[in-house]
């Protein structure tokens, strides 16, 4: 199956990209499943580099560079991340800049689309 999340949230103060993430790690289990995760708004904080976060909390960074490795394609919305001054070298590698373009064509190739 190929399943799209759009996540919306912020990478901290809810939990909400914090699950979506965890969900879309967890549908790499089953090696028939491919995934795009798509960042909008806010969570297109989640892409920052060297993200530092308290011993024992999560880190949205090091998650999704897990999804990447695990061969998952994540972009994140270019307009959201002009509005909160976040440039190319303020963001890790692995994330892609997107744009709505890109998100249209990943919508047209999922079998299931998830708004987290």
């Amino acid at each position: 199956m190929k399943v799209l999340f759009v996540l919306h949230d912020p990478p901290y103060g809810t939990e909400r990209t914090y699950n979506g993430i965890r969900w879309a790690r967890t549908m790499l289990d089953e090696a028939e499943n491919e995934v795009k995760v798509f960042l909008f708004g806010d969570a297109v904080v989640s892409v920052m580099a060297d993200q530092r976060t308290p011993n024992g909390f999560y880190n949205i960074g090091s998650m999704i560079r897990v999804l990447i490795d695990r061969g998952a394609e994540v972009g994140s919305c270019g307009t959201c991340l002009d509005a909160r001054g976040i440039d190319e070298f303020r963001t890790a590698k692995g994330p892609h800049r997107s744009s709505m373009k890109e998100l249209s064509s990943w919508t047209v190739w999922a079998d299931k689309v998830i708004n987290v």
